[in-house]
């Protein structure tokens, strides 16, 4: 073990994952933080793959409303029309 490693408690592979990660600071308030951290120990994941997953869900969640959404008059006939 290297002197910064004694001294960051990090060993390579996560020094790797801190360095070589890209990522950024979102501003949530306390109540959402504590609310993450319970959902990331339930799914025994970090709460930045926690974040990641929700955004997925609620991306699935938007796609399927869109799609329960009727056709509008063009979008119907053209999925009625003939091919060729």
């Amino acid at each position: 073990m290297t002197a910064s490693n004694r001294v960051t408690g990090f060993g390579a592979a996560e020094m790797c994952m801190l360095i070589c990660m890209q990522s950024t600071s979102v501003r949530i308030d306390t109540a959402t933080h504590d609310d993450l951290k319970r959902l990331a120990a339930e799914f025994d994941t970090t709460v930045g793959n926690t974040v990641t997953l929700a955004v997925r869900a609620l991306r699935q969640d938007h796609i399927g409303r869109q799609l329960h959404t009727p056709l509008v008059t063009d979008e119907d006939a053209w999925l009625d029309a003939e091919l060729g």
